[in-house]
């Protein structure tokens, strides 16, 4: 039987990607094996998203090369859709196929099966205006499935290289994005992550549709208990949407909303589309309709140009949003981006220092944001045992917004709904037990093997960068 190995590198979006692709692989009778192994063919999602990025994507190409020099090496995502002939210059790749077209990766591989000269299959995104229908019937992990409802985004933020690897915002059929996930139902699962790498403009490129409409229509859908959209921005939370919010159950209490700065003119220099007096008062209208919600948001910091006011006015607002937690990231050049052709780069020390601030922040308040339900009885999904110790007697899973719990409990129950109350806060978990024992709703059987090994490099300022 022939094999295949895949390691993805980046967001949420190229684990999606690189699911889908292995499903293509699966249909074709192959056997997927560690990305350490020999394999036939290596298939390396690519991340392109900071100069690192692309450092880290070379050397995993390398490293399958050097692994098995007669395998079929095979580049996508977004390196390869931004510098295909930097990768095709390395000896013994034999595939670069950059973020579309991933559907013909098939008759490609049997191409060079029978005739080994390296194809270039990176066409200029910026022309695509379909979405690449890519279904994903079933992932590794039994909780929560992923459903990718759009592609590119339109925001040329000056810090990002993205419209550039995956071109304009273009958004998936609503009847195909409600036929997965019945499929995924079907399929065992209770909670949907809605992801895409611009999650919160999906219909903007539609006519009567919008994002407001699909949580509707997916709100409709037997058996689905849970929808959690993985980031969206502020601007994109309507009154429309907040009204879903605030109506329908399945709506988890959870929304990542990417801040990036808490200074104007800061966010003025990263052409952001809001001001922070905009921005908090989207958070306080949530707030008022979603009680007990918990907003999650990423902040750059050491962007070019943040003198020392601009970072302290930044840190008293994030105080002032109280966010159940911040994904901090140091400000870091990419190259082909307006950000770093700018003047008055920050002090890498400087940089760090501010780094560190910024995350203690966020820890006294993920601590403060889940002291309020200790308590109370929460509706948990287990994912896995706790710190994958099978035998601990321990479990561990997420609420609907988004505390990590960790309860005494059988290995049965992963995947269940369970009544958890909590009973200690902390700051990346909470302990808590169970209060009601779940009722063993029967899953189809399937290997839940997930595709490949992974190295995650968060992205700022993308929904990409789902932190789900």
């Amino acid at each position: 039987m022939a094999t295949v190995a895949f390691h993805t590198l980046g967001c949420k979006v190229n684990f999606y990607d690189t699911e889908a692709i292995w499903q293509l692989f699966k249909q074709e009778g192959y056997e997927q094996v560690d990305f350490e192994s020999t394999a036939d063919v290596y298939v390396i999602n690519s991340c392109t998203v900071t100069n690192t990025g692309d450092k880290k994507s070379r050397q995993m190409i390398r490293r399958a090369i050097r692994r098995n020099p007669e395998a079929i090496i095979a580049v996508t995502g977004c390196y390869a859709q931004t510098s295909p002939a930097e990768i095709m210059a390395i000896p013994g790749v034999d595939l670069v196929i950059g973020t579309q077209d991933r559907d013909k990766i098939m008759p490609y591989i049997k191409q060079l099966e029978q005739e080994r000269k390296p194809i270039n299959a990176v066409r200029n995104i910026m022309k695509t205006r379909t979405f690449e229908e890519l279904d994903v019937p079933d992932f590794a992990d039994r909780t929560r499935a992923f459903l990718k409802i759009q592609e590119g985004c339109n925001n040329f933020c000056t810090f990002c290289i993205i419209p550039w690897s995956r071109g304009l915002m273009r958004s998936r059929d609503p009847q195909s994005v409600l036929k997965q996930a019945r499929m995924l139902v079907d399929a065992g699962y209770q909670e949907i992550v809605l992801t895409g790498i611009h999650t919160g403009g999906y219909g903007e490129d539609m006519e009567d549709y919008s994002l407001a409409k699909l949580l509707w229509d997916l709100d409709k859908v037997e058996g689905l208990k849970r929808i959690r959209i993985s980031s969206i921005e502020a601007s994109q939370i309507t009154d429309e949407v907040l009204e879903v919010l605030q109506k329908s159950d399945k709506m988890c209490r959870h929304l990542h909303i990417p801040l990036q700065a808490g200074d104007n003119d800061v966010l003025a220099r990263m052409r952001r589309k809001y001001t922070t007096e905009q921005f908090a008062q989207k958070i306080e209208h949530i707030h008022r309709i979603m009680p007990g919600v918990a907003i999650t948001t990423d902040v750059i910091v050491g962007f070019p140009g943040e003198t020392e006011e601009m970072f302290r006015n930044g840190y008293r607002f994030m105080e002032q949003m109280k966010f159940s937690e911040m994904h901090v990231f140091p400000y870091s050049k990419r190259t082909g981006t307006p950000a770093a052709r700018m003047e008055d780069q920050v002090d890498e020390e400087i940089k760090n220092a501010r780094v560190h601030e910024l995350i203690d922040l966020s820890e006294r308040m993920q601590l403060d944001y889940a002291k309020q339900f200790v308590g109370q009885v929460l509706e948990v999904i287990p994912e896995r045992d706790y710190k994958g110790q099978p035998g601990s007697g321990l479990i561990m899973g997420y609420s609907d917004n988004y505390l990590q719990l960790v309860f005494e409990g059988s290995e049965d129950w992963i995947g269940q709904i369970c009544h958890v109350k909590v009973t200690e806060a902390g700051v990346n978990e909470c302990r808590g037990e169970i209060v009601r024992v779940p009722e063993i709703v029967s899953v189809n059987p399937s290997p839940r093997k997930t595709a490949g090994t992974s190295s995650v490099d968060a992205i700022p300022g993308q929904a990409a960068k789902a932190i789900v």
